[in-house]
């Protein structure tokens, strides 16, 4: 199973800014876990997103000398993707796409065909640079604004995907509140009808129902999940009430109780998150 852990998620709504050599340190405390991935930073407006307007310089502060963990990185552009893509130490870019058009506008200030657009030159860029394109939907599993949605409009999102050549597809729910009965029909259609694609979920919860969500998309067959250290973060541009994200501890107990190898180290990932309770919860 592959966990992801975003650092990028939790730091990118806090109010106050957290310093380079802060975040560096907790990434670096994250790189020792044992992670499958972490997602690092990202490259956006540092107007609309000031506390990741120093990605650059804290990747380049990161220790990678023993790091097994692959690192990712968020773009919303082409000229942010050029700029990561020429970064060796990047193995993964993020893109979040969604067919709601109010979730472009709001997070990318685009429509539904010029993500598509985007999302087919990212594969292109990602293919020739050696990266692996990593294509979030976000309102995967709903609509919080009132607009349309149905399984017809998220498979058919895949499908052209999947034809532009990308094949890892994880899902969010972002802001709307998701079932375990609809996690579970989702992720059985998708992984039946998309074999050649890696689905994860990026779940956001208020914790509630965390396991049995996450229980209903592994035992349909998904094998990649986001989560965050201490369940800090969510969309600062859903405008909608925040679901925290999904907690990297609730995680590691999920992972024992089916009893899953993964090589994540619990005395380290508890560490990462006595960084991040000193430099970052006090900031939320």
């Amino acid at each position: 199973m592959k966990l992801i852990d975003s650092p990028r998620e939790g730091m990118q709504g806090l109010p106050g800014f957290i310093p380079t050599e802060h975040k560096a340190e907790y990434i670096n405390a994250l790189l020792k876990a044992g992670f499958d991935t972490v997602e690092v930073g990202s490259s956006v407006s540092s107007k609309a997103v000031p506390q990741m307007s120093d990605s650059l310089e804290v990747l380049g502060r990161l220790d990678l000398s023993s790091c097994k963990s692959k690192l990712m990185m968020l773009v919303v552009n082409k000229k942010g993707a050029a700029i990561v893509a020429e970064r060796d130490e990047i193995s993964c870019i993020s893109y979040p796409f969604s067919f709601s058009p109010e979730f472009l506008k709001r997070n990318l200030n685009t429509n539904f065909d010029e993500a598509l657009l985007m999302a087919d030159y990212l594969q292109n860029l990602c293919s020739k640079k050696g990266k692996d394109l990593i294509l979030y939907i976000s309102m995967a599993f709903g609509n919080p604004y009132g607009e349309e949605w149905s399984y017809e409009k998220l498979i058919g999102s895949v499908e052209k995907l999947q034809k532009m050549g990308i094949r890892t597809i994880p899902l969010s729910n972002v802001s709307v509140p998701v079932s375990k009965e609809a996690v579970s029909e989702i992720f059985s259609m998708l992984i039946h009808d998309f074999p050649c694609v890696e689905f994860g979920l990026h779940l956001h919860t208020t914790g509630e129902n965390w396991f049995d969500v996450v229980d209903a998309a592994y035992l349909q067959g998904c094998r990649r999940f986001d989560s965050v250290i201490g369940g800090l973060g969510g969309c600062p541009m859903a405008d909608k009430t925040l679901l925290g994200n999904l907690k990297t501890e609730y995680m590691l107990d999920f992972m024992e109780h089916y009893r899953i190898g993964g090589g994540i180290e619990r005395a380290k990932v508890d560490y990462a998150g006595r960084l991040a309770k000193k430099y970052l919860f006090l900031q939320s």
